[in-house]
């Protein structure tokens, strides 16, 4: 199974690494929070490669998220953009 690794950054987003390629996702910092978009946003604004990958991400994201105590919001009008370090 793909494993992902997150990492904020600045300028309030999350950086979604994978083996195949890194992906931005809103996180704002004045109350921290993340940002998915949901399912079927995600076919309209993920990278081309992780348009398969939501099912993979999302308990991922979660369980980061958990663990942090960082609300997760799946959001119609959210984006996820193609980065690289």
């Amino acid at each position: 199974m793909m494993q992902f690794e997150f990492k904020p950054k600045w300028k309030e987003e999350l950086v979604c690494s994978c083996a195949v390629g890194s992906f931005l996702l809103d996180m704002p910092m004045g109350v921290v929070s993340v940002y998915l978009p949901t399912k079927d946003r995600w076919q309209e604004v993920a990278p081309q490669w992780a348009l398969e990958l939501w099912d993979v991400l999302f308990p991922q994201l979660q369980e980061w998220c958990e663990r942090r105590k960082i609300p997760l919001y799946l959001d119609a009008a959210s984006y996820a953009v193609s980065w690289t370090p």
